[in-house]
């Protein structure tokens, strides 16, 4: 799967045009990405200098990107007559995601298992149903004890 990713926001806090901290497991989860054989565009605002400190910030950290603002490594913005920098991605993460952006760990997972975001609410609401459930029964039975 070809899965884009913004850098400010979703890899780093906002700091633009400073290099924000990295948001927690935003590094290990695109390392997980590309050993499972995605390739990953780095999708940002970011031109010039600023862009190569981020994909630097991110190469010094063990994520090399297939392609950088591009959808393919090989694409000259200036030479390729039918460039365009809206990207041909299977999938976007973005802080800007309606609903905002996922932590990592279910970035993965909705990548890995092939989940929407609306299968894990519905689980998260089934899960909070049956605690609501259990913690009822629990409060029964402990209301008859003698």
């Amino acid at each position: 799967m070809i899965i884009a990713v913004d850098f400010d926001g979703t890899i780093v806090t906002h700091e633009y045009p400073k290099i924000g901290r990295e948001i927690p497991f935003a590094i290990e989860t695109l390392k997980m990405l590309i050993n499972d054989h995605h390739r990953l565009i780095l999708w940002s605002v970011r031109e010039g200098h600023l862009l190569d400190e981020a994909v630097e910030w991110c190469r010094e950290r063990g994520v090399e990107f297939w392609a950088v603002n591009r959808d393919f490594p090989e694409e000259d913005p200036k030479t390729s007559p039918h460039y365009s920098r809206k990207l041909k991605a299977d999938m976007f993460i973005d802080d800007r995601n309606i609903g905002g952006l996922p932590d990592w760990g279910e970035i993965y997972r909705m990548i890995k298992n092939k989940e929407t975001w609306n299968d894990l609410l519905m689980e998260a609401e089934s899960n909070a149903i049956r605690n609501d459930h259990q913690q009822h029964e629990e409060k029964k039975k402990k209301w008859w004890q003698f």
